[in-house]
């Protein structure tokens, strides 16, 4: 059953849809081109609510007249077996009916800049890094993205002190949000010879992609220079000036990319992580002044708070935002991520519909 304040949120929304469906075959209201417009906007945007709302007003109905056959010998079986089907359609309504009342969140269905670095930890850190940048591909190959490393600082033992990739396909941004902050694991590392355990961390940000018409940066403001891509130790890998940094004066943020072999190649994927970056760090000053609220959804806290802990000895993941831990930590770190991602998205369903559930 909905709670009662959600029902009375939904009854509302049934009424208001009435009431449009009438104002709509006004005669007056039609005259008014824009009035009628926006009339018919909100209409269209209260229909997929009304109608989960019907469907769930039905199955409830359903549901009482199936515990009344309950009560006959004869159709016992039948009635139980109706009860447990329409029992776990109401379930799989009542989770639609609660992301329909959610404020749509533009950035969902977009591709995203991952960018991951080492943290505390030295090599250890750098070579747990390169096992959640495994972790995002091969979750990524199950949900049947393109996933693109951009650029990457590789160290001699195989880990990275940074990589940065752009994963595309169907509503990216929506399931890696929650990703953003800083990522801990507990093991007994390779480099460790007397088989102590170490703690290091990694940083996980996850940046929508951004279109060049989406984030106003003037040409003026971008300092971009020119320099040789070099490999581990310092080598040069090439002669000419392949490699390119840009910084976006104003911000102070700076990209560099060296992984192509033409100037040009690496320009065009440097701009790409600055303009994300640039709209990312916007945002965030806007958020500090007009939306406080929002840091209380999960996955818009700062990247400083250690959000997940990945403890080999005990073979247990624990996310801190939510205390959910689960004992599948080699199947989590082969990308098997969607267990945790979806208690996550539960849990900011819930908080986000407190906030909905006092607007009338």
């Amino acid at each position: 059953m909905l709670p009662k304040d959600l029902e009375e949120k939904l009854k509302a929304i049934h009424q208001k849809y009435s009431q449009l469906q009438l104002k709509l075959s006004d005669p007056e209201v039609i005259k008014d081109r824009q009035l009628y417009l926006r009339l018919s906007k909100e209409f269209k945007d209260l229909e997929p609510a009304y109608e989960a709302y019907s469907r769930y007003m039905k199955i409830q109905k359903e549901i009482s007249d199936a515990k009344e056959l309950l009560k006959s010998k004869e159709f016992e079986d039948l009635a139980k077996e109706e009860l447990k089907r329409l029992k776990k359609e109401e379930e799989n309504l009542e989770k639609e009916i609660k992301r329909l009342l959610l404020p749509t969140d533009e950035r969902d269905t977009k591709n995203v800049i991952l960018e991951i670095r080492a943290g505390v930890g030295g090599e250890e850190a750098a070579l747990f890094a390169a096992d959640l940048l495994n972790m995002y591909q091969k979750y990524a190959e199950e949900k049947g993205w393109k996933f693109s490393i951009l650029t990457a600082q590789k160290t001699s033992l195989g880990g990275y002190k940074e990589v940065i990739a752009l994963v595309e396909g169907k509503n990216v941004y929506s399931k890696l949000k929650y990703e953003s902050g800083v990522h801990r694991v507990q093991r007994v590392p390779k480099t460790e010879a007397g088989g102590r355990i170490h703690t290091s961390t990694a940083t996980v940000a996850v940046l929508p992609e951004v279109d060049e018409t989406e984030v106003e940066i003037d040409p003026k403001d971008l300092k971009i220079e020119t320099f040789r891509a070099s490999g581990a130790g310092g080598q040069y890998v090439n002669t000419t000036e392949t490699a390119v940094r840009i910084t976006h004066i104003p911000t102070g943020i700076v990209v560099s990319c060296q992984d192509e072999r033409s100037q040009f190649q690496n320009k065009m994927k440097a701009l790409k992580i600055l303009y994300a970056r640039v709209k990312d760090y916007y945002e965030r000053q806007k958020e500090e002044q007009i939306a406080k609220e929002r840091r209380e959804q999960v996955g818009m806290g700062e990247r400083s708070e250690k959000i997940r802990t990945y403890n080999f000895l005990q073979n247990r993941v624990t996310d801190h935002r939510i205390n959910y831990t689960s004992h599948r930590l080699q199947d989590i770190l082969e990308g098997k991520l969607d267990e945790i991602i979806s208690a996550l998205e539960e849990h900011e369903i819930e908080e986000k519909l407190k906030l909905v559930l006092h607007q009338v």
